[in-house]
Formats: structure tokens, C-alpha cells, sequence
């Protein structure tokens, strides 16, 4: 299942359970017994999780309270995900920076780098095996040639994802460590709730907040610690509310908005490639992206509100004269702002805010424009 529709499915399952919650429960949980279960499985059912596949895993999409309900909470107070389906893993090795930089765009700056010779970064829950397999090949490559790196998949650790306003008070209640020295992006090893855990200032929702990788045999106890000192405030939060804080905040989704052939530069993204990085090259693609950085991608990726129906994947996106400029990748209802929202690709030069378009969405042709992203502000903890 792909993130563009998870906010769709969760409003079809609300809907449903009301109707006919036994057929529900057939339909949608028919592969249990096959899918991969994070650690807090049981903490989710107890807690009223609607479980459903995703990825390889049983999932929640959402609790008891609605999906819209959910986004606004994480906006106005906090959300507390699982996101444990998703590979933590560390590269080692006095060559680890220059192996790995081999391999992406990014400075590794913008990755974690724990040491010199430690890195620490997640990998996409769907793309986790072709990832270690592409990472595995090029590490035998370059150890063959006395490169001295080695690796270790953290599958003994679960990750838990606090965002929102209250992150930051409420996790302070659980460390030692004064979290507003802590700034967007940064890393450090620390005690929370009295066990070693590797703590990230990230997350994928636009909100303050924080990415903590627990030994899975303390991740319930934690999760159950921030619930309390949050008195209710901070919510356990699924994947439905998850898809729409992400896309109201104009984050990507590896399978929607980014895929194998995607650039940084048709994907907005090339603030994550440094003038080290683009002066010096040697990376994979690095050909290709670096001409697209000069000369400008054919196509790129843009914000749009739509008039109509919220915009689905591959919705078609057209000019004014009714000729195609290219297509929807991710869309749906904004809780925060009440309207239909949506990201995509057009050509190059119809991709200023405020260009005029038609989406087409089921046979018929809706208004839409293009606007700049993030729909809603994002609030990141960064140095004043």
C-alpha cells in the first residue's frame, strides 16, 4: 500500500466500521498471519489501533478518535507514532563518510553522523530490502579495495516518533539532557526514561519533534512514559493522520512524490546537496544532477489546491488549453485547512505559485493552481 492513499483508506474504514465491522475485520486482516508485527502490536490493539497492512507490517491506521481529529491534535498538542517498521542502521569504519558519500547526494551532514567514523541513518520501511541489498553490493566493492567499513542493522531496536508542540516538554521530563540545546536535525546517545537511546531532532510532519530509537524491550515502557506526562494531551497517532500531517507540511513519500528515477532537483530538493558536494561530484547520478542543477530539470515538483474532489496518484494535471503538463502524486483533504491539497509534477515553467491548472480526477476537469509548499508552516527547532 502506498502512503497517497492511507488518509483515503482510514475515512473508508470509519465509515465502514460502522456498517459492518465484522466484514471489516475479514477483509483487512486477512493476511495477519503474514505480515511483520513491531513490538508494540499489542500496545496498539489494546489501545483501540486499527491494524492494517502496510509495507510487509500490521500497521495502525488510526485509533479511536478520526484521522482529522488525529492531524489537528499533532498540530495543537503532540502525536506519538510507531514507525518501528522502518531499518535503523549504522555504517562504522575509519572510511564509512567517503563509502557512503559515494552512494548519495546528500552532504552526509544531513544524515547523521554520530563520529568520524559512525553513521547512523533509517531506511524506507518499502524500500528496505533493494536498499541493504544496493548497500551491501557497493560495500563489498569498496572493502575489496581496503576500504574499511562494516554495518549493523539495528533490528533489535524500535522507533518511536514524538511530534508536535508538546514533544519537547514532554520528553524533557524523561532526560537529563537539556533538549533546548538540541537543534533540528541533531543527534546525540542519551539516557530517556533510564535506557540508552539514539535521539533525532526530525520527523515527518512539520512539527517540533523528535525520532528515538529504544531497545525494543524498553519501547512500550517508554511509549506508555510519554503518554502519562503528556495528561493526555500528547495522542497515540496512526498512519491515516501521518500521510496527512506529511503532505500538509510538503514532505515527500518515496513511492508517491520521489521514485527511483526522481532527481533532488525535479524534487525540490537540492538544498540537501552542499557546494562540496556539487563541486566535487563523484556520486551516483551525479552527471545527470549536476547538469540539472546548472540547466534546470524539464520538470518539477509543486504544490496545487484543487476546486474539486480531493486529487488522487497519477491524477492528470493540465494547462488552461487543455493540454497535459503533467501529474498528481499525492492529494487529499487538509484537516488544518479545510480544503483539498495535493503535490505533483508539471513541466518546467508552469511551475511558478499562482499558475492556473485543471485536474482531472475521475473523467472530469476541476479549477486548480499552484502554490508554494509547505500548505501549513513548518515549525522546526532551529537556532534563533
Amino acid at each position: 500500500m502506498r502512503g497517497g492513499g492511507l488518509w483515503q483508506l482510514g475515512q473508508s474504514i470509519t465509515r465502514r466500521l460502522a456498517q459492518d465491522k465484522k466484514t471489516i475485520v475479514r477483509r483487512c486482516f486477512a493476511s495477519e498471519a503474514e505480515l511483520k508485527k513491531t513490538v508494540l502490536y499489542n500496545f496498539h490493539v489494546a489501545n483501540g489501533g486499527k491494524m492494517v497492512p502496510f509495507a510487509g507490517w500490521s500497521m495502525p491506521i488510526q485509533y479511536k478518535d478520526s484521522i482529522m481529529d488525529s492531524t489537528l491534535n499533532c498540530r495543537e498538542n503532540g502525536s506519538l507514532f510507531d514507525v518501528s517498521h522502518m531499518c535503523g542502521l549504522s555504517l562504522k569504519g575509519k572510511d564509512c563518510i567517503p563509502f557512503l558519500e559515494k552512494l548519495v547526494v546528500a552532504d552526509v551532514a544531513v544524515i547523521t553522523k554520530v563520529t568520524d567514523d559512525h553513521i547512523y541513518l533509517v531506511v524506507n520501511a518499502g524500500c528496505r530490502d533493494k536498499d541493504l541489498a544496493h548497500i551491501e553490493e557497493h560495500m563489498k566493492a569498496f572493502t575489496s579495495k581496503g576500504g574499511d567499513v562494516s554495518w549493523h542493522i539495528h533490528d533489535e531496536r524500535s522507533l518511536l516518533a514524538l511530534q508536535g508542540p508538546l514533544a519537547a516538554p514532554v520528553l524533557q521530563h524523561l532526560t537529563k539532557e537539556d533538549l533546548s540545546k538540541l537543534y533540528f536535525s541533531d543527534f546525540r546517545i542519551l539516557d530517556i526514561n533510564g535506557v540508552p537511546c539514539y535521539l533525532t531532532r526530525t520527523g515527518y510532519t512539520g512539527e517540533d519533534g523528535f525520532e528515538i530509537s529504544v531497545p525494543s524491550e524498553h519501547a512500550v515502557d517508554l511509549a506508555k512514559a510519554m503518554l502519562e506526562k503528556s495528561e493526555g494531551k500528547v495522542r497515540l497517532t496512526g498512519l491515516g493522520a501521518r500521510d496527512s500531517l506529511r503532505l500538509e507540511a510538503g514532505l515527500c513519500l518515496y513511492g508517491n512524490d520521489m521514485e527511483q528515477h526522481t532527481t533532488p532537483v525535479e524534487a525540490g530538493l537540492t538544498w540537501a546537496i552542499g557546494k562540496r558536494r556539487r563541486a566535487e561530484g563523484g556520486f551516483l547520478g551525479a552527471e545527470v544532477i549536476l547538469k540539472q542543477i546548472e540547466q534546470g530539470p524539464s520538470i518539477r515538483r509543486v504544490g496545487l489546491f484543487s476546486s474539486g474532489p480531493p486529487p488522487r496518484s497519477h491524477s492528470e494535471i493540465q494547462d488552461e488549453k487543455g493540454q497535459n503538463i503533467g501529474e498528481v502524486t499525492s492529494g487529499g483533504f487538509s484537516p488544518c485547512l479545510k480544503k483539498n491539497i495535493a503535490m505533483g509534477y508539471v513541466k518546467s515553467g508552469l511551475h511558478k505559485a499562482g499558475t492556473n491548472v485543471k485536474i482531472i480526477i475521475r473523467g472530469k476537469s476541476y479549477d486548480g493552481s499552484v502554490t508554494k509548499m509547505p500548505f501549513v508552516p513548518t515549525k522546526y527547532y532551529k537556532p534563533s
